[in-house]
């Protein structure tokens, strides 16, 4: 098993490297890393190009760990079928990794992951996208603040995870639960932590609201 975990965290890697943002930049001569906060994903995108590229950046993001988790069920639903459901996490979790720190790029800076676990939600257990989402949705909407809706959105994916994992909804078997809990803790950890500096930035008061206004490059996230 320990071969398979590592097996699904490469597969997953390697679909979260592709970075939607950062390409969609390149096919209009420009790049993204060197554009408002020199983030590859989906806000900063929106932001320098508009509401169709922030669209194709998000689908393109969502859809990463959507296929990395179809992958996995593919290979190992039949030899693991105990086992499975936590490998489609350890999937979902290389996806985030290779989406935040490709290997091609500049310092391994990709995006901050959070359409990526978006996706990893929807096809790890769906039963929790209503509730981030309509935590995210509402804290943006009441607070203009689209960092701050990212992190309550990740803090919500590793407290329902504990929920429905203790009422037996995530068809996980006890033997792995506790490692999917683990599973979920890090990869909420790793999206505050790439949050660090808007953290920052909301305890100061300098953190720049969300619009529907594309900036000026240059302007920050």
């Amino acid at each position: 098993m320990l071969i398979n975990r590592i097996i699904v965290l490469v597969i997953g890697y390697f679909c979260g490297i592709f970075l939607s943002g950062y390409a969609y930049s390149k096919s209009k001569n420009k790049d993204i890393t060197k554009m408002g906060s020199g983030n590859a994903g989906t806000t900063n995108t929106f932001r320098m190009f508009g509401w169709k590229a922030g669209l194709i950046t998000l689908l393109g993001d969502v859809s990463k760990p959507m296929i990395a988790i179809l992958i996995t069920w593919l290979i190992f639903h039949k030899g693991e079928p105990e086992g499975v459901r936590l490998l489609e996490l350890y999937a979902g979790l290389g996806t985030i990794i290779g989406h935040n720190h490709p290997f091609y790029m500049k310092h391994f800076k990709g995006g901050k992951g959070v359409a990526c676990t978006g996706g990893m939600m929807i096809a790890f257990c769906p039963v929790e996208v209503p509730i981030g989402l309509g935590l995210f949705i509402g804290t943006v909407a009441l607070t203009k603040y689209v960092s701050l809706g990212s992190i309550i959105g990740l803090i919500s994916f590793f407290v329902q995870t504990l929920i429905f994992g203790e009422l037996g909804l995530l068809d996980v078997t006890e033997h792995y639960r506790t490692e999917v809990y683990i599973l979920a803790a890090v990869i909420m950890l790793m999206g505050i932590v790439r949050h660090r500096e808007n953290i920052k930035r909301l305890l100061s008061g300098n953190e720049n609201k969300f619009s529907f206004k594309k900036n000026k490059e240059g302007a920050g996230q």
